[in-house]
């Protein structure tokens, strides 16, 4: 488990598979039963997805050394059409997480390196006077590409950080009075020390709100940075990274985690999950009705990631901490018993109760297993 102060990762699973032996067993024979797949549903495409998402996470890791969990949340968010919130101390690597990722996939990248005096106009761009037409010319700023790395976001002003805001939730940027759409697939990967640290200021509640998930990376634990010391000391295998994937197939994955499957019980779950939020003592501020949305998003990029076109409660349970914890905003009272919003949400994955069920690929539950396999 990782510090109570740090979101945690996605559990372990393969790309090819996930769940615990009881779901899958019960899932086997469901598929066994009813087909291999959910019809509409070509076993092609979640092949596809499977070998591309392992060829982007063997090329980000040759970069994060002993981080697989923190890959696949990357990964996952991609997958859900979201951003990515990095949150660490200085040297960790979230930089080079954020740049491995995008060097990964053969699309336009732009870098903003965030300081107290950048100006949001800086970020979606500025129409110039051209003398020539007697008119303005919009130049378009860095956030104009598909995956927009942004370095220290909390280093600039709230200003500056409010920039963002139209363009993470509506992928346009509105300039002078005009509207100009975003590229797809469109991700803001950006990074953040941690607000008590020198020189921050802390994130709007409503750009936070935004980000799908937020992953610490953490410190590598000695073998792990034995192994980066002796492959990376003399040599930069940020150099050495190339594409593995493009815009266009990623967006064909994108099309494949929508249509994964999710059961009117499923998403009563997650609503349940989301609103016991609100009704924490021990918070300011519970989960939105947008993080709803975000989680049942991640779910099925979880599901597809596991080899099924369904989503199951150990989906939900996989993205939750990611996806909710930097949601919330705790009382004083909380903050000084050093509570963290981590910690409450799996609490709270304990005491909400889970669908009595679990799905078959068509869509219909199976009443005899037992709800604690979710757990």
């Amino acid at each position: 488990m990782t510090p109570s102060t740090q979101p945690a990762a996605l559990p372990e699973h393969s790309y090819g598979g996930g769940g615990t032996p009881a779901v899958n067993q019960v899932h086997n024979q469901a598929n066994n039963a009813h087909g291999n797949l959910v019809p509409g549903r070509p076993e092609e495409a979640l092949g596809e997805l499977h070998t591309a998402v392992g060829r982007i996470a063997a090329n980000v890791e040759k970069v994060i050394v002993g981080k697989p969990d923190v890959v696949r949340v990357a990964l996952v968010t991609l997958l859900a059409e979201g951003h990515l919130l990095v949150e660490d101390v200085p040297g960790v690597g979230k930089t080079s997480l954020a740049k491995a990722l995008a060097r990964s996939i053969d699309c336009t990248v732009s870098r903003i390196q965030f300081t107290p005096d950048l100006l949001p106009s800086d970020i979606t761009g500025v129409s110039i006077y051209n003398r020539q037409d007697n008119d303005f010319e919009f130049r378009p700023g860095p956030v104009f590409a598909n995956i927009v790395v942004g370095d220290e976001i909390n280093r600039a002003s709230p200003k500056t950080q409010s920039a963002l805001l139209e363009c993470m939730e509506e992928h346009q940027v509105t300039v002078d009075g005009q509207t100009y759409p975003l590229g797809a697939p469109f991700m803001v990967i950006a990074t953040q020390n941690p607000i008590e640290m020198e020189g921050t200021y802390a994130l709007p509640e409503a750009q936070r709100d935004r980000f799908t998930a937020r992953v610490s990376i953490g410190y590598p634990d000695p073998q792990a940075e034995l192994a980066m010391v002796d492959e990376h000391a003399g040599h930069d295998p940020m150099a050495d990274l190339r594409p593995v994937s493009d815009a266009e197939q990623v967006l064909r994955l994108v099309q494949v985690v929508r249509r994964v499957h999710l059961s009117q019980e499923i998403r009563r779950y997650a609503v349940e999950l989301v609103g016991a939020t609100r009704r924490l003592p021990e918070l300011r501020l519970g989960a939105s009705p947008r993080s709803t949305l975000q989680l049942v998003r991640a779910a099925r990029a979880q599901a597809a990631l596991a080899g099924r076109d369904f989503v199951v409660p150990d989906d939900i349970h996989a993205v939750a901490v990611p996806v909710l914890a930097h949601r919330l905003v705790l009382t004083a009272e909380a903050q000084a018993a050093r509570r963290s919003s981590a910690d409450l949400v799996r609490n709270l994955l304990q005491r909400v109760p889970v669908p009595q069920a679990a799905l078959d690929p068509t869509g219909q539950f199976l009443h005899n297993i037992n709800p604690n396999n979710h757990r």
